[in-house]
């Protein structure tokens, strides 16, 4: 896609997190509505995928969801990219249905490689695919995207140490710097401090991105791609507001978990245009 089918994508899978939240009066759209404009450019321009989804994933890169509560704007994403039908994000956290509130692999759901309701596993993860790529003389690459809060986890730890003593250079992980977790901000709750000095003092290469300017986050991934194969795991450090795209969620740690009523979906989608792509 260019950039301006990327945009009106992105506007799209706003628009379907919105409407998938509003239904079930459930889920996760502020988080959800701040990445949408980095995973739309990473599935639909800068991932190396192949046709159909294997778990395997070899002679592709992949990509796993560590902050797994952002499901609504992963749902949309895979849908959009061809993984299952557009149709079937109207099941979104019904009972039976393959859409549960946090990804699961035992519904076999095309593109879900790990369960990741419980946070701060993801980064093992990760590092442990992006070392067996390399072990396989795989030349593809490792994405993962993290909360900032989730960083509070101490196992995040011990993989960022992990990747960097093994240099698994292939290993790209970007964390979704919102300040916002689910009981406020994160200086508030636990303060991160410089994630900036914290990583490159565990030893990985860092950029910084603004993840809410599609042409930033092509450039910003353009740069993470660079960096690759150069002895260090590669670091995002990506700058967003959560509820990005609707004026009234924006910024705030209020609509990390809550869904809007109908009054609010019907000021949200006034906000989104209607997209040449469609609602499902």
């Amino acid at each position: 896609m260019n950039i301006d089918q990327l945009k009106e994508m992105a506007t799209q899978v706003r628009r379907d997190i919105v409407r998938m939240v509003h239904k079930v009066q459930s889920g996760h759209p502020g988080g959800s509505l701040g990445c949408t404009d980095f995973l739309t450019a990473l599935y639909l321009s800068v991932m190396d995928r192949k046709e159909g989804f294997d778990m395997d994933g070899t002679g592709e890169d992949i990509f796993f969801l560590s902050n797994g509560h952002i499901s609504p704007v992963f749902y949309s994403v895979l849908a959009r990219s061809g993984y299952f039908p557009v149709s079937e994000l109207s099941t979104f956290r019904h009972i039976n249905s393959r859409l549960q509130g946090h990804p699961a692999t035992h519904e076999h759901l095309p593109g879900v490689r790990i369960a990741s309701g419980s946070l701060g596993q993801g980064l093992s993860v990760a590092a442990g695919a992006a070392l067996a790529k390399k072990m396989n003389n795989d030349n593809h690459l490792v994405y993962s995207l993290h909360g900032d809060g989730e960083l509070q986890e101490g196992q995040n730890w011990e993989a960022i140490m992990f990747a960097a003593h093994h240099k698994i250079d292939n290993l790209i992980a970007t964390i979704d710097y919102n300040g916002q977790q689910i009981d406020g901000p994160t200086d508030v709750v636990m303060n991160l401090g410089s994630l900036r000095s914290k990583f490159e003092a565990f030893g990985w290469h860092v950029i910084d991105m603004n993840g809410n300017v599609m042409q930033e986050v092509l450039d910003g991934m353009t740069e993470a791609k660079d960096a690759t194969r150069k002895g260090k795991p590669v670091c995002i450090i990506m700058h967003t507001a959560m509820g990005k795209g609707v004026s009234f969620m924006e910024g705030t740690h209020e609509w990390h978990g809550i869904a809007p009523n109908d009054k609010q979906l019907e000021l949200a989608l006034a906000e989104l245009p209607v997209t040449s792509f469609g609602d499902y």
